[in-house]
Order: structure tokens, then sequence, then C-alpha cells
């Protein structure tokens, strides 16, 4: 699976209308310790914005923003689509949000290829 494919479905963010549901923006480690993300609102979308990633990871750098329209489905759960304007890419995202973990699942090919990766809130 290429890097690409791995860093958009492994970034993502709920829309600032979700501010019911479980609180998503913020610094998250994921689940491989290869990245760092900070998620926040950017424009009318929220962004996930690489701040870390470990030395010798390709194609991957800091910096590299990820652009999400997703909306809250329930408390925690969010559904949509990422922009990834590095690769000019376009991701069927879901995100369950759930204390300090958050799980992302990412899909590409009509859903057909999709992959889950899970974060940890850092401070």
């Amino acid at each position: 699976m290429n890097t690409a494919w791995k860093y958009a479905i492994c970034i993502v963010a709920a829309s600032a209308a979700a501010a019911s549901a479980a609180d998503i923006n913020g610094q998250w480690a994921r689940g491989d310790g290869n990245a760092k993300v900070k998620i926040a609102p950017c424009g009318s979308d929220i962004c996930a914005t690489n701040t870390w990633i470990k030395p010798g990871t390709p194609k991957e750098k800091a910096g590299d923003r990820l652009v999400m329209t997703i909306k809250p489905t329930s408390d925690g759960e969010y559904s949509g689509t990422a922009f990834d304007p590095q690769r000019d890419l376009t991701y069927k995202l879901t995100v369950s949000v759930k204390g300090d973990t958050m799980t992302t699942k990412g899909c590409v090919l009509a859903g057909i290829l999709c992959k889950g990766v899970d974060w940890s809130r850092i401070q």
C-alpha cells in the first residue's frame, strides 16, 4: 500500500458543526509510531497537519496537510471525505473517537480498498 494512501487514511477530523460530538481536535500520535498530527479547523473545513514524521518515512513530511469534509453520524462517529492536496487524491473516510483514542478508516477505489488505523491523543 503506498504512503499517500497510508497518510490519507491516518489523518482525519470532524467538522466544526460537531461541537456536541466527541472532540477530535488536538494532537494525535499514529499507532505505528511513525507520525504525529494536529487536527484543527481551517476555514470551513478541518485540517490534519503532520507535525512530526519518523525519519526515513518515505513520501511523508512535516507540514503535509489533509483537508476533511466530514460530519457526525452519531456521538463520536463521523463520515465524509478527505482531500490530500500534496497527492491530488480524495478518500472516503469514517472516524470513531472514544475519549483519547481514535480509529480512522479510509477507502479508495469506490470503497473496494480500505484500511483502518488507530490513534492516541497526546499533549
